[in-house]
């Protein structure tokens, strides 16, 4: 029996009309009624022109829930001329859901009112929505599933939002005075994320007419064993490294210290990210997969910042992986970094431009500061 598994459809779905750089401290709220410092410092280096948002511009009110964010996706494919009712396997990723519980996953199937099916839902950051993908390749590869959609979602602008921050920042003035990096750490992230969601529908037969994906492997790489937690949120780091859960805060601590925003140790980031990330793990698939730099044509990483190009360049070439510029495809600078969500944009938009031609292949490269991990996706164009 014939294996292969093929991407045969991509999607996405971006809220609203583009926000600028200009507009984007309007849109999430000025804390304490001081703009962020933080703002102009991580523009400056991000590289982001402008990403989308699920705020009315007029009303400031969410015009869509993750889950909803998510089906928007999945109905693209409709629009497609697919039937959706015909999903047998629907796997979910997203850094953070609508709610503890229901599963986001089961909570994106409501919103579509799909025929029953099976329903998986990922946990993690950024590669949640590659794990995802790598449930949908393996039911469908095991005949499982005969049309599975594999989706990633973020809907960062909630967690942005100013009132998150209000409360720590009229709490804890002194402390944030004396150390001013950790009001850093937190609004870091505010001028990074946003929202966005994307999806890839998997079967065991390519179209007859246009492009299709094969997929050759996916390779996910946890350096967790070595490395301490470095974005994380529902908890807060303690002086040995550790995590205190949000179970172990009192309901006024939880807005005292911004127990639920995401942090991220920009530091530990920095230093740790490419080794971890991009030259260990190259090391390693080269060992496993036998790929080499010729094997690649397309070379699609999940940049946070235009800040890390350089540095994957010098990784990679310290991995003897070494990828010219002109193999690269990113749209960081106009959809901006939605997470788990962006290697789906990504390559939703590559599937669509027309460019790729039948024997090409496709490296995507998926990093998670949660706690250092990787995801490698290697496509061949049929």
């Amino acid at each position: 029996m014939d294996s292969a598994v093929y991407i045969t459809h991509t999607a996405s779905f971006m809220p609203n009309a583009p926000v600028s750089n200009d507009e984007m401290e309007q849109r999430l709220g000025i804390v304490n009624g001081k703009p962020s410092r933080a703002r102009a410092l991580v523009l400056r280096s991000n590289g982001i022109r402008s990403r989308h948002y699920a705020v009315d511009a007029t009303t400031g009110e969410f015009t869509h829930t993750n889950a909803q964010l998510t089906a928007e996706a999945i109905r693209a494919f409709a629009q497609q001329g697919l039937d959706i009712n015909k999903i047998d396997c629907l796997a979910t990723g997203t850094s953070i859901a609508d709610q503890l519980l229901p599963n986001h996953g089961v909570m994106v199937h409501g919103e579509l009112g799909l025929p029953r099916c099976e329903i998986v839902s990922m946990a993690g950051v950024c590669l949640s929505g590659i794990s995802a993908l790598k449930y949908t390749w393996l039911a469908v590869r095991a005949g499982e599933a005969q049309c599975a959609v594999a989706t990633g979602s973020e809907l960062a602008s909630l967690q942005a939002q100013a009132r998150h921050y209000q409360a720590e920042s009229e709490h804890n003035v002194a402390a944030l005075q004396e150390r001013p990096e950790i009001a850093f750490e937190k609004d870091f992230l505010r001028w990074m994320l946003s929202d966005g969601a994307g999806a890839c529908l998997l079967q065991n037969k390519p179209n007859t007419q246009g492009p299709s994906l094969k997929i050759k492997w996916i390779d996910i790489i946890s350096q967790a064993h070595v490395m301490p937690a470095c974005m994380y949120a529902g908890c807060e780091q303690q002086a040995d490294g550790s995590m205190k859960g949000w179970a172990h805060f009192t309901p006024d601590e939880w807005a005292q210290r911004s127990i639920f925003s995401t942090k991220q140790d920009v530091r530990l980031l920095n230093e740790n990210v490419m080794e971890q990330t991009v030259e260990i793990p190259m090391l390693h698939l080269q060992t496993k997969r036998g790929i080499r730099p010729d094997d690649v044509t397309w070379f699609l990483p999940h940049m946070s910042s235009e800040y890390f190009r350089k540095l994957i360049i010098k990784h990679l070439e310290a991995a003897n992986f070494p990828i010219p510029q002109e193999r690269w495809f990113t749209n960081l600078a106009t959809k901006g970094n939605t997470g788990s969500a962006s290697a789906y944009i990504m390559l939703d938009e590559l599937f669509h431009s027309g460019k790729l031609k039948t024997g090409e292949t496709i490296l995507m490269y998926i990093p998670e500061s949660g706690r250092f991990s990787s995801g490698y996706v290697y496509l061949e164009v049929v």
